[in-house]
Parts: structure tokens; sequence; C-alpha cells
């Protein structure tokens, strides 16, 4: 049976709508290859980068650093040694001998004399120089070396002054105390290395500027803070109060023979033997001083004493009431 016509034109409908949706299939291909063309390959060596998801926990902190100590207080430097400690000899051992001490002075001013005193004084002898030598040095090194303690011979105002004159720097009853002790200062800086003073040059022992109270407290003040021993060679005179010292007991050339030296020698070797200790002051150390000392210090061991550095019999100061 022949179909009619409207069925014919339904089939021809539906091939001409599918040819349609290939046609537009097609473009589509067609226009996305053209795109890609056109944009060409992707650059060599990129890589495509994911990117991780944060870390959603907190990270730690870093520990404290322990605080850092505190630095150490500083530390005091400690004080400087005093002369007299610092320049003082070793004595010998007494074994039960008495000690006995003897200082010489009039040193420095002639270099002859001094050499000679520093040669053949025993070492237990302490020098007193003279502030005004010109050159102490190379004799003071010497005297050092072979083992002797060295002293400041302080000029002070003597009987018979100013007929006594016991030179330009000396401490005198008439000056204002600001003076006294701009001279002194100038005194204890002379020459270095000295272990004490001794109130007298050569044969002026200062009875008149140790007689007035108030200057003479205040020379020993001044010793006192500049770290010096002080030795009176006033015989019979109780210790200096004020300083580390001592008073001498017999003075061995007044006058200055043979004799007489060898007088007093034993006059110190008996003064040692009663208050268990004594000093003797030579005041010029001449050269039959000097040989009539030495050879008394060679048989005092026999007689049961025993020559010490002038240091070793110093008494401290006493306490102001």
């Amino acid at each position: 049976m022949a179909e009619g016509p409207e069925p014919v034109a339904r089939r021809t409908s539906g091939w001409r709508l599918l040819g349609l949706f290939w046609a537009a299939l097609l473009v589509a291909l067609l226009g996305g290859g053209v795109v890609l063309v056109a944009l060409g390959p992707p650059p060599a060596g990129e890589e495509v980068v994911t990117e991780s998801p944060p870390d959603t926990m907190t990270p730690e902190p870093p520990p404290e650093a322990a605080p850092e100590p505190p630095p150490p207080p500083p530390v005091a430097a400690p004080p400087a040694t005093p002369p007299r400690l610092a320049f003082a000899r070793p004595a010998p051992a007494a074994q039960g001998r008495i000690p006995v001490a003897i200082i010489a002075g009039g040193l420095g001013m002639s270099t002859e004399v001094t050499a000679q005193a520093i040669q053949s004084l025993p070492v237990a002898v302490g020098l007193a120089f003279s502030p005004y030598a010109t050159e102490p040095g190379p004799l003071l090194q010497q005297a050092r070396l072979r083992g002797f303690e060295t002293l400041l011979a302080l000029p002070l105002e003597p009987t018979g002054f100013p007929l006594n004159d016991p030179g330009p720097r000396a401490l005198l009853t008439g000056l204002p105390r600001a003076e006294n002790a701009q001279r002194l200062e100038w005194l204890l800086r002379r020459h270095g290395g000295h272990v004490g003073v001794v109130g007298a040059l050569g044969p002026l022992r200062g009875e008149r500027f140790a007689a007035l109270p108030d200057q003479f407290e205040a020379m020993q003040r001044g010793v006192e803070a500049a770290g010096f021993l002080y030795i009176d060679p006033r015989p019979g005179q109780p210790a200096p109060p004020l300083v580390w010292g001592r008073s001498v007991d017999v003075v061995l050339d007044a006058p200055s023979t043979r004799a007489e030296i060898e007088l007093r020698l034993s006059q110190l070797e008996r003064a040692a033997r009663e208050r268990g200790s004594a000093m003797g002051y030579l005041g010029e150390a001449t050269p039959v001083a000097v040989e009539r000392v030495s050879a008394w210090a060679a048989a005092v061991a026999a007689r049961g004493l025993v020559l010490v550095p002038p240091s070793a019999l110093m008494l401290p100061p006493r306490p102001e009431n």
C-alpha cells in the first residue's frame, strides 16, 4: 500500500535535523582546532604547580634563651704596699739571741765614703742617705743589691740653729705648718726605695723641731700617711706615738773617735740586754766608724746578740686617747 504524503514529509524533516546537528558539531570541532593552532604549544619547562593547602597547625615558638647572668662586681685593686713593708729586709733568725740594730748616716754626698760603707758594713746595718745628694742612684742601687735597708735622712731644725744649718728644705719651727708640710712632701719623694726616715741629717738630730709638739706630730702624720717608718735619733725618747717607728738608744759617734765609738758600742750591748733589744745611730759613716762597727758586728753572735735590720725593731703607732 503506497504511503501518503504526510509520513514522507515527516521522514524528510528528521533527516534534515540530523544533518544540521552533524554540521554544527563539525563546525565546533574545526573552530576549536583553529583556536589551539593560534595559541600554540605551552612554553617548555613550565610545570603546573599545585599549591598545597596551608598548614593549619601553629608552629611552636623557639625556646627562649636563658637570661645572661649579671657581670661580676669589679674587684677592687689591693692597696699599694707601704714602703715600710715593701723595702724591709728579712731579719736573721734570732735563735735565742738579743736583736740589735744600727743606722749609719751621712751617706750620699761623698761617693767615696758611701761606697766604702756599702762595701764594708754588715748588710743588716741601715744606711741613711741625704736628700741633698745630687746623683745617689748608682749608690742606692749598689746598696740594695747587697741587701741593705736604706732610709732617708730627714733634716729637722737642730740645737744651735741657724749656726747648725740642716739645709734649704729642712723643717723648721718658725715656718707655718703648711710650709713644713710642703717641704716634707718634697723630701719624702726623694730617691725612692727607702724603708723609712730618720729625723737626723748626719750629726744634726732635729732636737728643736722635735720639741715643738704640734709641728712634730704633724710631721709624724705625714710620714705615716706615706707609709714610712720613723726613727727618732734622740736617745731616751719614747717611741713616736703616731707612726710606726722607734727612738734610738745610743748615738755611737758623739764624739767620733775610735775609743768613744767602742765605748758606745759597749753601751748599746748593755742596753740590748736590759731592754730586750736596742738601736744605735752612727751620724757619720767615717772610715774609722765603719771599721769599728764592722769589727764589733763580726763578734756579736758569740756574745748572744744578733744584728738585725732597723725595720725588725719597729713599734706600731699607739692609739690616741
